[in-house]
């Protein structure tokens, strides 16, 4: 083991590198004012972070493959190892806790074979307790779909598909940079349904000039697959992304607010109609198919990450951490294999507390419980009642003695309304 590194804070953050689980762990147990009286329910994240190609609008750590990489020398085996190694190394943060979700996202993971996909599963198990009926999604691009591929992702364990569909315009796909067409996308949905009992699929709304017509035309598309599942993202420009230095423009300029508003009304109408109800901003679901693990996140429950750049979050005792590995899969994989894949964590101060737990609550159509909150933070409700008694005289949540839930003005203000929250 590599020789002990003392702790340096950075701000609130504290670098771990080279700095043994051990003595990390030590200092995560150390009593605080802080106190949760029970642990929340645990997910798993696995980041596999290659993809064929980066898109313009794509703010997550993923890598586009090089020359060597796109001929199929992908280094699968290698990484696998790093992540196993990875998970080793954090079993002592969560040791004793069963985990309710796994999922495996990306860059695009259907890169990766079934085989090793399947060995990732097994491996995981072997070191993890799994909830019976444990829900594992895999991210997937119809660009990497082959005839047979969902199947064997299927046999392999996985139990529940992502499609990052985001439109079926070809036009709209290349603006987007997109590696598939959308014959593509029907191909791969067609084999979702055949493979799997449950299945989502991702679109995006407000894509470079787009017409309420256009989305009409993609919305009815995606509806005909009849997808259990529906997630819609409104593109939006991030920072460190090609379209935030290079935004899309003159005919293919971003639709307005007031356009993006019709549009996600016409989302909201037309999912009703078809039986997918709304259950979160971006979140369309038949009965009995919502995304576990997602909601897991919603409702502020901790999740471990391994693998390039992921980010955890824990809780312990006396305190909420979270953690980010290296970026940089080739640094990631040398780290993890030595025992150090963790780059920093920080402590979520209890001023910060409230607003965490609020970022990911009030986007629930259900909202949350008051009994959560204080389960979930550690903190009393009186830490909160003012910024709650404001939502409500604006008329952005409804409350009783025992829910708070977003109004539909509250969903239209979701930023403000959550804004209110902020420590000052």
């Amino acid at each position: 083991m590599a020789d002990s590194i003392p702790i340096a804070a950075v701000g609130n953050t504290t670098v771990t590198s080279g700095v043994a689980p051990e003595e990390v762990l030590a200092r995560y147990l150390r009593p605080s004012t802080l106190r949760l009286d029970a642990l929340p329910p645990l997910s798993l994240y696995v980041h596999l972070p290659w993809c064929l190609k980066k898109c313009p609008y794509c703010d997550f750590n993923s890598h586009a493959l090089n020359p060597l990489e796109q001929r199929g020398e992908l280094p699968q085996a290698a990484y696998l190892a790093a992540l196993m190694a990875d998970l080793e190394a954090a079993l002592p943060f969560v040791w004793g806790r069963r985990v309710h979700s796994i999922f495996i996202g990306g860059g695009t993971p259907s890169l990766f074979s079934a085989a090793i996909i399947g060995q990732l599963i097994a491996d995981i198990r072997a070191r993890l307790p799994l909830e019976a009926g444990c829900e594992i999604t895999m991210e997937a691009n119809p660009g990497t779909f082959e005839t047979d591929r969902y199947h064997g992702y299927r046999h392999a364990g996985v139990t529940r598909l992502s499609v990052g569909v985001q439109s079926f315009n070809d036009v709209k796909l290349q603006a987007l940079g997109r590696v598939h067409d959308a014959a593509q996308a029907g191909a791969a949905l067609t084999e979702a349904r055949a493979a799997f009992d449950t299945f989502n699929l991702d679109l995006m709304y407000a894509l470079p000039g787009q017409t309420l017509a256009e989305l009409q035309d993609d919305l009815s598309q995606a509806l005909a697959f009849e997808p259990p599942h529906l997630s819609i993202y409104h593109l939006t420009v991030e920072p460190n992304t090609y379209f935030a230095v290079h935004p899309p423009s003159g005919a293919l300029a971003l639709p307005d607010d007031d356009l993006a508003f019709d549009m996600l009304d016409m989302i909201t109408a037309q999912t009703q109609a078809t039986g997918l109800a709304r259950y979160e901003v971006s979140a369309f679901a038949r009965a009995g198919h919502r995304c576990a693990h997602n909601l897991n996140y919603w409702q502020f429950g901790d999740y471990l990450g391994i693998g390039a750049g992921a980010h955890s979050k824990l809780s312990f005792p006396h305190r909420v951490v979270r953690q980010t590995r290296y970026r940089e899969p080739a640094r990631y994989m040398a780290q993890a294999v030595a025992g150090f894949a963790v780059s920093s964590d920080v402590e979520v101060s209890r001023a910060e507390l409230p607003f965490e737990f609020m970022l990911n609550s009030l986007r629930l159509r259900d909202g949350f419980e008051l009994a959560r909150f204080a389960e979930r933070t550690g903190l009393a409700l009186s830490s909160v009642q003012a910024a709650l008694a404001l939502a409500e005289s604006k008329g952005w949540i409804d409350r009783d003695f025992a829910w708070v839930k977003p109004t539909e003005r509250g969903f239209d203000f979701l930023n403000d309304l959550v804004g209110l929250f902020l420590v000052d």
